[in-house]
């Protein structure tokens, strides 16, 4: 019977990582809505506990997938693969309109040029307290602080290593955690609960998942104007780290 289930499971590896997922994802909320009223986003609790489960999971095996490396869950690795991650990228820039992002004005538009920089300085920043010094694995770091998604496709382009590609999606984990955890607490601090406000928190901060668990936490109603200027904030990134920046970075760190 068990092997027969381990047999079915493996061949069915992505319906099975669709349904860890789900499970994850209900669990989530439910701890969300139960033990933190919703101030604590369900997206930020999984994330934390995805990042226990891969923990696990490369614990127990030794390798270097997490999750991934044990068999019946190998569909987790294609599940979180660059296939899909770069599907979602162009599904959520076709869900965007340049038009739209008027609605923003100037200050959301310089809060988008604002915050990309300034985030990709902090991990730059970082990177180099750190002890990289190649232009390779600075622009890469910095870009997964930019977002956990502008961090693998700037490795990509650039060539960096699996390990400072891990590194720059952690950086954006982080930085997406804290968006989503902080952000209710914040927001009466910082004025944010209008969607001008909104549009303009989404541009400086631009981790998509972080500004819509976040606002979502903090005035549901808010979500749809921090998350356009987020998803501009990502192509943004996309763009112009791993050409401009990437040029940059060579000529101080040849």
């Amino acid at each position: 019977m068990m092997d027969t289930l381990v047999s079915v499971f493996k061949n069915n590896g992505l319906l099975l990582s669709f349904a860890l997922i789900g499970v994850i994802m209900y669990v989530s909320y439910f701890l969300s809505a139960k033990l933190t009223r919703g101030r604590i986003h369900g997206s930020a609790i999984a994330i934390i506990l995805g990042l226990f489960v891969a923990y696990l999971g490369g614990l127990n095996t030794g390798g270097e997938k997490g999750l991934a490396d044990i068999g019946i869950f190998a569909g987790i690795g294609i599940m979180g693969g660059g296939m899909l991650r770069d599907f979602a990228i162009v599904s959520t820039a076709f869900g965007a309109s340049f038009d739209e992002i008027k609605k923003a004005g100037v200050g959301g538009v310089i809060s988008l040029f604002l915050g990309v920089i300034v985030s990709f300085v902090f991990g730059v920043v970082i990177a180099l307290a750190f002890g990289y010094t190649d232009a390779v694995s600075l622009t890469t770091i910095g870009a997964g602080t930019v977002t956990y998604i502008v961090g693998p496709v700037t490795g990509s382009a650039i060539g960096a290593s699996s390990e400072v590609m891990a590194l720059s999606i952690a950086a954006g984990l982080v930085k997406s955690v804290f968006t989503m955890t902080f952000t209710p607490f914040v927001a009466k601090y910082i004025g944010l609960n209008n969607p001008q406000s909104a549009l303009v928190f989404g541009g400086l901060l631009g981790t998509t998942s972080g500004v819509a668990g976040g606002l979502a936490a903090t005035d549901p109603k808010l979500v749809p104007y921090g998350a356009l200027t987020a998803t501009f904030y990502t192509g943004l990134g996309c763009l112009i780290v791993p050409s401009l920046f990437f040029i940059v970075m060579k000529a101080f760190f040849a």
